[in-house]
Formats: structure tokens, sequence, C-alpha cells
């Protein structure tokens, strides 16, 4: 059906003996989109998009990919499907040019492998062994791997760790190709500026469920305030500053002539309040929107960092 979610997921349950990793998560993942999942460690995350690709079955819920089932029609999804693993996948003692145009040949319509080698940058490491590659050359083979069959829905475990700028900057545009295409893509990834960046919706998963999920403008506007600062004569008054300010905003002065306003900050405040200053003799200085970012709602919602 059009619009159908390529991933759904409903009140997964996966333990492992007295521990439960994933405790009733419910996750959808729209087609065409780049959907990033985070997590802290031990949140799980890696044990929710392994499940999804088949390699754990569930103890309570339902898993559907692509509409199917990704255990029982595990051979059905292969081909449909690519997977970006972050460690194995690979025979150790294989070229990486053998293996890429090994795995082009399972596919029907693959990707140009040596216009995708170019992209890369693995064209100076073709005929070397896989466990001889560096770990960034690692990686990016086994983004090419994932990506060669064009799937019509890829999992990426951490595409650009241990990459340098310029191979994180390839990646993150190779991505944006295969949304170009249509391409669904699951991303995980320990870089908040890689997800605020690529992704169209963001899935935050702590103590085994999801705890927020939309778009990174969504999950911005909905944690803290935003702040607008500005710098004036001391002692402004506030009081009149308030009244002309929509309902639910805030105005402070933490310092001498420092001035703090809190709310929905948008043109309209943004006018108001340099109207309000022009009418009250105000030079405003140094003018500045501190905007809520994609970290702090990571932050506030799981109390952890990121970590890799």
């Amino acid at each position: 059906m059009e619009n159908e979610p390529v991933v759904r997921v409903e009140g997964l349950v996966k333990r492992y003996g007295a521990k439960t990793a994933v405790d009733g998560l419910d996750l959808t993942v729209a087609a065409g989109a780049v959907t990033a999942v985070l997590g802290p460690n031990g949140a799980g995350k890696t044990t929710t998009v392994e499940t999804c690709e088949g390699y754990r079955r569930p103890d309570a819920g339902t898993v559907r990919v692509l509409g199917l089932d990704p255990v029982a029609d595990a051979a059905a999804l292969r081909p449909r499907v690519g997977v970006m693993l972050q460690s194995g996948g690979v025979y150790s003692g294989a070229r990486a040019d053998e293996m890429l145009r090994h795995m082009a040949k399972l596919h029907a319509h693959p990707l140009d492998v040596d216009a995708l080698i170019e992209r890369l940058g693995l064209g100076g490491c073709g005929r070397t062994s896989y466990r001889r590659l560096s770990g960034g050359q690692q990686q990016r083979l086994a983004l090419a791997m994932a990506v060669v069959g064009r799937p019509e829905l890829v999992f990426l475990d951490e595409p650009t760790a241990g990459l340098d700028p310029q191979a994180r900057r390839s990646t993150w545009e190779l991505v944006n190709e295969l949304r170009a295409d249509g391409v669904s893509t699951v991303l995980t990834t320990h870089f908040m500026d890689e997800a605020e960046t690529l992704a169209d919706d963001v899935a935050i998963i702590d103590a085994g469920r999801v705890v927020a999920q939309g778009s990174p403008e969504r999950l911005c506007r909905g944690g803290a305030e935003n702040t607008l600062r500005f710098t004036g004569r001391p002692a402004l008054d506030l009081g009149s500053l308030l009244k002309a300010l929509p309902d639910g905003s805030g105005a402070s002065e933490p310092a001498p002539g420092s001035y703090r306003v809190t709310g929905e900050i948008d043109p309209q405040l943004l006018a108001t309040v340099t109207s309000w200053c022009a009418q009250h003799g105000v030079m405003p200085d140094g003018i500045a929107v501190e905007r809520h970012t994609l970290e702090d709602v990571f932050l506030e919602l799981t109390g952890k960092e990121l970590r890799a």
C-alpha cells in the first residue's frame, strides 16, 4: 500500500536470560526516508535493528519489513534489503574488488561497481585483501557491499565511524543520493551532527523503548525553550516587554544589561522584541538566537551522552 511504512515494529520484546533488552518497543520507518535510530549503549538499539534485519527472533511483538517477517521470509527479503555491518560479513582473504563484484552479481540490476569504487575512494585498495585494509577502508567496503544491489531498504550501522572528513562527506552524499532514488534508509550513528544533517526522522531509544520519534526539527521544537539574547542599557522595564510578548514567553536580565527572552522564538517574536526596543529608545546589541539541538533533546530524554 502507498505510504505504508517499510518497517513496522509493534510491542517488540527481546530478552537475554533475565535481562530484557527490548521492552515493548514500537517503531516505524517511512518509505523513501532516512530514519536515524539513536540510543545510549545498552538501550536496546542494536538488538532492535538486528531483529529488523532478521538476525534475531523476537520473544514477543511483531516485526514487518517491506510487509514481510524478517525471519520467516528471509529468502524473499534478502534481494530487497541491504545491510551494512560494523564488522564481519567479509572473507578476510578476499580482495576488496572481488567481494564487491561478487555482491553485484547476486543482484539483477546492481550499481556500476567501478563508479561506486571511485565514489567511495576504494580505487587504490581494490586488489588488497580485506584483512589488510585499514579500518576506514573496511568501513567503506561494507557500505559499498550494502548498496551495490540497489536495495529498496538499507540498514547502515555507524557508516562513518573511523572515516576521515573527506570520506565522511562522500558517505553523506551517497546517503542523500539513495534517498533521492527512493531508497529507504535506517541509520544508526553516534554522531549527532550526522543524524541532524541526514535524517528525515529520528527515533530515540532508551531502556528498551522508543522515548521520542519525529523529525529533528520537531524534536528540537518540542524540547526545552529556545532563547533569544540581546544586550542593552541595564534595568529595562521587563514587565512592559512581557506584555508585548506572546503568552508563555519569558524575559529576564541575568546580568546587568544582558537580556534573555524565552518561548517560541520565531520571526514574529523577534520583530516584537526589536519593535519594543525601538519604542523605548533601546539600541539592542548582539541579538542572537540559541536553538535547542538534537543533542540537548537526547540528553534530556536519556540523561546520557551518546558515546561510541
